[in-house]
């Protein structure tokens, strides 16, 4: 930071001043965090060790996973660490490296569900040629991509945002640090970031999104193409697991990023739903909707059951 901004810290609000009410956040969040790291560790655990799980849809599942435990871990500590403390500060620094890693994982995972769209639909619309289309050079390929497109529009934003000067205001009315709620608090002009980050916002996530629902909408025509009842619920099955997590991602974050920066309430439950209960859920939506995986979990218990006998 510049030598002439002169907070050196923020005090994030967090979402409530009641201590009792505190204390029951704390809880249920930390309950919240356990489940994410369980229900995501395991199901890397089981892509990992079941061979029948060895296929490019659910490596792009094992890679979600993991994503969504950097995603979760990025945020949520610091949450349960202000719900205990009575001085809910982050140096201005800390801040921006939380900017920088909210929206890089949240970037990565939105490319993520855009590849996991495409392998979606060349399993549909190819079957017989599946294998040889998302060969593992590609999915490591579509993968790194991912990662690194993510990360370089992180760094552009927060090398923007780097210019920013904070002088007197302190409080950020959220339980995290996100690029919007930061813009309120400079005394500098912000328009060379808001701009940069409306620009990478719209070519990014928005970007993303559409080739989401290019897929899906070819992927719809093929189905329809289909001429049995049975294959067409089949086909529509492998794509609703991916369909429920792709409207939990987008229709919390999305929305968030589109409200103007005000600390309501609205604000904080969307923020809320991508950054920690999606994260919860995405082992839960891939579980319960696809039977392979319920299988391969069974078995992955069962063997590791047998071990400790």
């Amino acid at each position: 930071m510049r030598n002439h901004s002169t907070v050196p810290e923020f005090i994030l609000l967090g979402l409530s001043a009641d201590a009792q009410v505190q204390a029951l956040l704390f809880v249920l969040f930390l309950v919240i965090y356990l489940l994410t790291l369980m229900g995501n560790l395991m199901l890397l655990l089981v892509v990992k060790v079941d061979r029948h799980l060895h296929t490019p849809m659910y490596f792009f599942l094992g890679q979600l996973s993991f994503l969504d435990l950097c995603h979760s871990s990025v945020s949520v500590p610091k949450l349960l660490e202000n719900l205990l403390s009575v001085k809910k500060t982050i140096s201005v620094e800390g801040c921006l490296a939380q900017v920088f890693f909210v929206f890089a994982t949240g970037g990565t995972e939105s490319c993520l569900l855009a590849v996991m769209a495409y392998d979606r639909y060349v399993a549909i619309s190819s079957p017989l040629l599946y294998g040889q289309v998302m060969s593992r050079q590609l999915c490591a390929g579509l993968v790194w991509g991912s990662w690194s497109l993510a990360f370089l529009d992180a760094f552009i934003n927060i090398l923007v945002a780097l210019n920013l000067d904070f002088c007197e205001a302190q409080n950020i009315h959220h339980f995290i640090c996100e690029l919007p709620s930061l813009y309120p608090l400079s005394c500098s002009d912000v328009s060379a970031s808001f701009t940069t980050l409306l620009c990478s916002s719209f070519i990014h996530f928005f970007g993303n999104f559409l080739l989401i629902l290019l897929s899906y909408i070819r992927i719809l025509l093929t189905i329809l193409g289909i001429s049995s009842a049975s294959g067409r619920s089949k086909a529509f099955s492998t794509c609703s697991s991916h369909l429920t997590a792709v409207s939990f991602f987008y229709g919390s974050g999305l929305l968030r990023y589109l409200m103007p920066n005000s600390g309501s309430t609205q604000e904080l439950i969307f923020s809320l739903q991508y950054s920690v209960i999606t994260p919860m859920l995405n082992p839960l939506i891939y579980s319960l909707k696809n039977k392979e995986v319920k299988a391969a979990v069974r078995r992955t218990v069962t063997k590791y059951l047998q071990c400790f006998k």
